[in-house]
C-alpha cells in the first residue's frame, strides 16, 4: 500500500477538477478499429470530457481490443450507442450544443482559430472515408488540425487527443476570465 498523495494538477492555482466535466461530447462514427474506440474512452476521461457517443458499426464494450488501450476507462466514461445518430445530433443541438466536425475540408477553420460556443459535439468519422454526409449537414462548424507535413491527416484517436486536450486549454482560458 502506498502512502503517497494523488496528483491533483493544477493552472494557475485553481484544480482542473474545477473544469469538470468539460462540456464536451464526442461522436465516433463508424470508427472501424477497435483500439481507436478504446484510445478514445481513454482520451475522453483524461480530457474530462461529458460523454462518447458511438454511432453506426463502431464498436462498443465489453470487447478486449477496447479495453486494450481503454486501460479500464471505458468503466469510467459515459458513454451510449446509437446505429444512426442523427436524431442524437438534433436532441444536443437542441441543447444548445455546437456541432463540429473534426475535417479536412477547404473551409473548415483552422483548430487553434476556432473559438467554440460550448457545450460542444465533436464529431469523428471513419478512418478512410471520414464523416458520413448526412453526418456532416447536421454540423455546424468545420474544424481541421493544421497539418505541415507530406500526410494531411493524422490517425483518428490522435486528432481526438489534439481536438479534445485543445477544447481543455480554450476552456480553461474562459472559465478564468469568468472568474475575474
Amino acid at each position: 500500500m502506498s502512502d503517497a498523495t494523488p496528483f491533483r494538477a493544477t493552472h494557475a492555482g485553481r484544480s482542473y477538477e474545477q473544469l469538470r466535466p468539460l462540456p464536451v461530447t464526442v461522436l465516433l462514427d463508424n470508427v472501424r478499429s477497435l483500439y481507436n474506440v478504446g484510445a478514445f474512452f481513454r482520451t475522453v476521461d483524461g480530457a474530462g470530457a461529458e460523454r462518447l457517443i458511438l454511432g453506426g458499426i463502431t464498436g462498443r464494450p465489453p470487447h478486449k481490443s477496447i479495453e486494450k488501450t481503454a486501460l479500464g476507462a471505458q468503466e469510467a466514461v459515459a458513454w451510449e450507442h446509437h446505429w444512426d445518430p442523427l436524431r442524437r445530433l438534433d436532441e444536443l443541438r437542441e441543447g444548445g450544443y455546437e456541432i463540429a466536425a473534426v475535417e479536412t475540408a477547404a473551409h473548415a477553420v483552422d483548430l487553434f482559430d476556432w473559438e467554440p460556443q460550448f457545450p460542444v459535439c465533436l464529431v469523428f468519422g471513419n478512418e478512410v472515408e471520414g464523416i458520413r454526409e448526412e453526418i456532416l449537414g447536421k454540423c455546424d462548424t468545420f474544424v481541421r488540425i493544421p497539418m505541415l507535413g507530406t500526410k494531411q491527416s493524422l490517425n483518428v484517436a490522435v486528432a481526438g487527443g489534439v481536438a479534445l486536450y485543445e477544447l481543455l486549454r480554450k476552456y480553461r482560458r474562459l472559465s478564468e476570465n469568468a472568474g475575474k
